[in-house]
């Protein structure tokens, strides 16, 4: 990436200065009716075929993020600072009918359940078709032409018989596939997946996201990947995205979160993955619970269910730096002669 300043730059001249697929800055979204944060002040980058894979216990705004980078926050929640950068371009200062001609074109989301989110009285392979005659205005033989090519790459077996098959006649993990059709469709560069094997069997689970990463190295999509799975993060992630509480508590390449954590809170998710080697164990868990929105702790969030905490966590931590693109928000870990 160039240094060009990414406030600065927009549209094509972002292109020509190497702006990344994706940069979120800053990011706050709040309580339309309150003013309290669900996010609070997250930023990153993906480039593109990277998957940035993001964690974090339910609760901790994983969901909330993704929805926010599609414009498909609920009215009782808004954006209050920061930016969604595309190529360079805010998304955030669009209206709502620019962000919904964007969907699709230049990203897209597969999201958590296909069953809620494909129609339910629209037959699969016409709801690929759609989306090609919408974006990529296509004519009606060719869209489904198309649709079905598409339906045969993500894996569906037999996909001109299960064409014209609605939903719930679908398998869970034949809809997820559909699903992923669609986001392929209108050929967007940025792909945001809502733990997407969610209720899927372990073979299944593996299949979509072998899928995915075939996807993502043809096609060199931007991935962001929402997983409550470790399993899944050390298997996918280029970097990963630690969410707690709204904040970002560690932002690292996938190999130094896993052998040097430097957030606590990172640590006890990760001791918390039960292991199949050794002697039976009582299983790791942490105690207490993600704080509710309009309740969080003054300083750091993580504070009341951290073993590390001292008089410096009543104080917010920034993202410190530890290594060249590893960064952690905690006072105890901090690098010496860090000081709140």
């Amino acid at each position: 990436m160039s240094g060009a300043d990414p406030h600065t730059v927009s549209g094509r001249d972002a292109r020509a200065a190497g702006a990344p697929l994706l940069a979120v800055e800053g990011l706050t979204t709040t309580l339309a009716a309150t003013g309290a944060s669900v996010l609070d002040d997250v930023s990153f980058e993906v480039e593109d075929g990277e998957t940035l894979c993001v964690v974090g216990e339910s609760g901790s705004g994983k969901s909330m993020l993704a929805l926010a980078i599609m414009g498909l926050l609920p009215p009782a929640i808004c954006i209050a600072h920061g930016a969604i950068r595309v190529r360079g371009e805010d998304l955030a200062r669009l209206s709502p009918a620019e962000w919904r001609a964007r969907r699709g074109r230049d990203l897209a989301m597969i999201f958590q359940e296909p069953m809620t989110a494909l129609n339910p009285v629209m037959r699969a392979g016409i709801q690929v078709a759609e989306v090609l005659c919408k974006r990529r205005g296509m004519a009606d033989e060719a869209a489904r032409a198309e649709a079905l090519r598409l339906l045969e790459r993500v894996g569906i077996p037999n996909a001109r018989a299960r064409f014209p098959a609605y939903p719930h006649e679908l398998s869970g993990g034949l809809r997820q596939r559909v699903m992923i059709a669609i986001a392929l469709a209108a050929e967007a560069r940025l792909l945001l997946a809502d733990e997407p094997t969610t209720a899927l069997d372990v073979t299944i689970q593996a299949q979509i996201l072998d899928l995915l990463n075939d996807l993502r190295r043809e096609r060199g999509l931007g991935l962001v990947l929402i997983t409550h799975d470790l399993g899944v993060v050390a298997e996918m992630a280029d970097r990963v995205l630690v969410l707690y509480a709204g904040r970002t508590a560690e932002l690292a390449p996938v190999t130094p979160l896993f052998d040097r954590p430097m957030h606590p809170y990172t640590r006890a998710l990760l001791a918390s993955i039960p292991t199949s080697e050794g002697p039976r164990t009582r299983l790791v868990a942490i105690d207490g619970a993600v704080p509710a929105v309009g309740a969080m702790p003054e300083g750091c969030r993580f504070r009341p269910r951290c073993p590390l905490a001292d008089v410096r966590c009543d104080t917010v931590p920034p993202l410190l730096k530890h290594e060249p693109r590893h960064r952690a928000a905690c006072w105890v870990t901090a690098p010496p002669d860090t000081a709140p």
